[in-house]
C-alpha cells in the first residue's frame, strides 16, 4: 500500500461533517487524558495491538493527537495523527456497525484540521488502505514510489549503535 499526500490548505470544511454525525446522536471529539486506557483497550480489541501501540505513542504528545467517535459515552471509532511519525495521519478505525454514517470522514477531517492549525501545510496518510475514501474525503493523492514507505524501514534490523545515532 502506498502513502498519500493531503494538501491541508485545501481541506473541505470540518463543521458539516461534525454536524452530520451529531444529527445521529454521535459526537466526534478530541480524546481526553483520563480515558487513555479505555481508548487503547478499544483499539487493541477491535483493530490491532500494533495500532494500540501507535495510539499510545500519540498520547505522549500535547495536545493529544487522538480523536474519538462517541455514542453516548461509548467509543465507537478513533483516529490519530503524529502516531507513526510526525505529520502522519493514522491509524483510524470505526466499528463495523457504525460505518457508512460519516464517522470516518468526521474523524479524518478533525485530525487533518488539527494538523493545519498546528502549522502543517501537508499531511501524509501512511500505508493507506481505502485510497478512494481518502481521495473523496480530503483530496488525497498517491505519493509515487512510497510503497512500503517508513513501515519497511522500521522492520529493518540495524546495529544498536546506528539506532542510537539515528534517533
Amino acid at each position: 500500500m502506498a502513502d498519500l499526500l493531503v494538501r491541508l490548505y485545501n481541506l473541505p470544511p470540518l463543521q458539516p461533517a461534525l454536524e452530520a454525525v451529531e444529527k445521529q446522536g454521535l459526537l466526534v471529539r478530541r480524546a481526553e487524558p483520563w480515558e487513555r486506557r479505555q481508548v487503547l483497550a478499544f483499539v487493541a480489541a477491535h483493530f490491532s495491538k500494533n495500532w494500540a501501540d501507535e495510539v499510545r505513542t500519540a498520547y505522549a504528545r500535547h495536545p493529544i493527537p487522538v480523536f474519538v467517535a462517541d455514542d453516548g459515552g461509548r467509543i465507537v471509532g478513533f483516529a490519530a495523527y503524529h502516531a507513526t511519525r510526525l505529520n502522519f495521519f493514522g491509524p483510524e478505525g470505526v466499528l463495523e456497525d457504525y460505518r457508512g454514517r460519516g464517522l470516518g470522514q468526521a474523524l479524518l477531517l478533525s485530525c487533518l484540521w488539527a494538523m493545519w492549525w498546528e502549522g502543517y501545510g501537508y499531511a501524509i496518510i501512511g500505508w493507506a488502505g481505502p485510497v478512494e475514501f481518502y481521495r473523496k474525503c480530503c483530496g488525497a493523492t498517491v505519493i509515487e514510489d512510497s510503497e512500503p514507505g517508513v513501515y519497511a524501514a522500521l522492520k529493518r534490523r540495524r546495529p544498536a549503535a546506528q539506532q542510537v545515532t539515528e534517533g
